[in-house]
């Protein structure tokens, strides 16, 4: 018998944590961090206390109460020997978005994980160059250890030793060059320094698990990303995020064709509900940015999703027909050099891109000075030298890179905002803040603009410069019809209820319950 837990991510756009079980044995469909449900108690500056391992996110029911965890991350007022005990052998990851992975580094050190190669490397490249947190933890590990001193309610990470790398198995054969990333961390050759353990890396056919997997790339706003069919004796087809509205949406049509024999559809709904939903295009986005880069004779600020890189490729390709050089940070560059890893070569043509040089009063941490030096050295792009000639570059940065700009001194240009809206009142706040830098450098603003409304200022976003990670409502229908599958669970959305009106006859998502199919 085959059955189907929505342990996270029934009710709630992101945050999937999807249980199937066949015959006892189980896999997971993603690991992903609630941001919803972390919003309601963290934020940029408060944070889980990693040193006490998963005691905070249990005591907030933030993670499922369960046996499945690192054991090294429990404290010695934790016992989940109490909670359920699953026999999961693989977690099959989506794509590498932290909704969908970024609880996956607290999961037990045995459970590997299944994905595309990109994702894969993407995972590393992450742990490469982030602090260390407990949900940055996937790719390797420092384990941690209890003071008994303090009666084992603290951990700590041990100085020496080895980091411990998870197991990775690809959806399609990995290349030497991704085994070589994978299998070291920058700087580990130093004195002193900690060198990786690395796991196997081999590809989803070595794993013997309870169901035969076949995995699918579909469209996303994230290279890497995938869906699965599992057949076991029911036969489930998992979407992850998905659309058919970019550039490999035949990648997706694919997998729709192929899903036709899937008994059961657990898909995304993102946008469901939304009717009057404008589709926007990535091609529409292009020719919005264009016509923003066309005639501006200052700085060109293009400021997108993170590891949104064809996105990024979108605009090297602005930047080439406009003669200007693309100017990244250096971790981005990184993140490039992580899927030339994968891909043997990357998507675009790296020999165009320009590193921002940031001031910095220490030496560069060992990712950039190895990697990223050592690549791009002679291509990195001074402030100075965007100060002098702002009309020769476009420069990639986010809101929490505008600090930057007070070295670059622009006066005048264009700030190009191609992401997603604002969704809180936080983010609304940000974007404030985001509008007074840009009116200190007098930069005018494509995407979007503040505006009074009620009395208050709001952000006012420009349709057109950002399209959607996912598909549309009539998209999600159409899916539906054609694969016309027996039961219908709907995942990452808010809007449960416009499932059970739309599909009243295969509808099912009960969140937390199990289904037995």
């Amino acid at each position: 018998m085959t059955s189907v837990t929505v342990l996270d991510g029934a009710d709630t756009i992101g945050g999937n944590k999807i249980l199937l079980e066949e015959k006892g044995r189980g896999v997971f469909l993603d690991f992903g961090m609630n941001f919803a449900k972390y919003g309601r108690f963290y934020q940029e500056f408060l944070s889980e206390r990693s040193n006490r391992g998963i005691h905070d996110l249990l005591e907030l029911d933030l993670i499922p109460k369960l046996n499945i965890y690192r054991t090294d991350l429990i404290p010695a007022d934790v016992d989940t020997t109490r909670y359920p005990k699953l026999n999961v052998e693989a977690v099959l990851l989506s794509h590498a978005h932290l909704d969908h992975c970024g609880d996956l580094g607290l999961l037990n050190e045995n459970i590997p994980i299944a994905a595309s190669p990109i994702s894969t490397a993407i995972l590393k490249a992450m742990r490469d160059t982030s602090p260390s947190h407990l949900g940055s933890e996937i790719s390797y590990h420092s384990p941690k250890t209890r003071i008994e001193s303090l009666g084992g309610l603290v951990l700590e990470s041990g100085r020496g030793g080895l980091y411990l790398s998870r197991d990775f198995y690809c959806s399609s054969p990995p290349k030497q060059e991704l085994r070589e990333f994978t299998s070291r961390r920058p700087g580990q050759d130093a004195k002193n320094a900690k060198a990786v353990e690395p796991g196997e890396l081999g590809e989803i056919n070595d794993l013997h698990l309870p169901f035969e997997v076949e995995s699918y790339p579909v469209d996303h706003s994230i290279y890497g990303a995938n869906a699965y069919i599992l057949k076991g004796d029911t036969t489930l087809a998992y979407t992850g995020d998905y659309r058919l509205h970019g550039r490999g949406a035949d990648n997706t049509r694919r997998f729709i064709q192929a899903a036709r024999n899937a008994s059961v559809l657990i898909t995304e709904g993102t946008r469901v509900g939304r009717e009057a939903d404008e589709e926007v295009t990535e091609a529409d986005v292009h020719d919005n940015c264009l016509e923003a880069i066309q005639g501006e004779k200052g700085l060109v600020i293009a400021d997108f999703s993170a590891r949104n890189l064809e996105r990024l490729e979108m605009f090297a390709e602005l930047a080439e027909g406009a003669d200007r050089g693309l100017v990244v940070t250096a971790k981005d560059a990184y993140m490039l050099h992580a899927i030339g890893c994968a891909e043997g070569a990357c998507a675009m043509d790296v020999g165009r891109i320009m590193v921002y040089g940031e001031l910095k009063n220490r030496e560069r941490i060992k990712w950039e000075s190895e990697v990223v030096v050592g690549r791009w050295g002679d291509r990195y792009v001074s402030p100075a030298e965007l100060s002098r000639s702002p009309e020769k570059y476009i420069l990639c940065f986010s809101f929490f890179d505008l600090k930057h700009l007070l070295d670059i001194k622009p006066s005048g240009g264009s700030y190009i905002y191609s992401s997603s809206e604002a969704f809180s009142e936080e983010q609304e706040i940000d974007f404030l803040r985001l509008y007074n830098w840009l009116r200190f450098f007098n930069l005018r603003t494509a995407g979007f603009e503040v505006a009074e409304i009620d009395g208050e200022p709001r952000p006012r976003f420009t349709k057109g410069f950002h399209a959607s990670g996912h598909l549309s409502q009539n998209d999600l229908i159409n899916v539906v019809s054609e694969v016309d599958p027996d039961v219908l669970v709907p995942v990452h959305t808010e809007r449960v209820d416009w499932f059970r009106e739309a599909f009243p006859e295969i509808v099912s998502a009960p969140p937390d319950a199990r289904i037995n199919l």
